[in-house]
């Protein structure tokens, strides 16, 4: 995987990026706060909903953030939407086992996913 194998300008681009799309997030959703990747993740299962921002349960936050890393770690086919349910919740399949990773390398993996969602979306980090 390639994520895992970055060299250093590679590194600190993503983490130019990272912080870019950070900034953009904190600025739009913070309120007065600095986000971090669950907020994103959040944000991004959000979106994937389709629903709009609402109050969630405790559970459907979780639901949220499984939605999010789904959706992020397709692009390495680790899982392929299902469709929805009846109320609209996105399911998805898993396609192959992600890899073991340490702690950072699952982190830069998201980062770097995170950050193609939001530039594929429109967003210019």
């Amino acid at each position: 995987m390639k994520i895992i194998n970055m060299n250093r300008n590679q590194s600190k681009l993503l983490q130019n990026q990272w912080d870019t799309l950070i900034q953009y997030i904190t600025e739009r959703f913070g309120d007065g706060q600095k986000l971090d990747l669950q907020a994103v993740l959040f944000l991004i299962g959000v979106n994937e909903l389709g629903q709009g921002y609402r109050d969630f349960t405790k559970e459907e936050k979780v639901n949220l953030l499984h939605i999010a890393i789904c959706k992020l770690l397709s692009r390495y086919s680790y899982y392929e939407f299902a469709g929805k349910d009846e109320d609209g919740w996105p399911h998805w399949e898993t396609k192959s086992q992600v890899p073991a990773l340490k702690p950072d390398e699952q982190t830069r993996l998201l980062k770097e996913s995170a950050v193609l969602y939001f530039t594929e979306s429109g967003i210019s980090l």
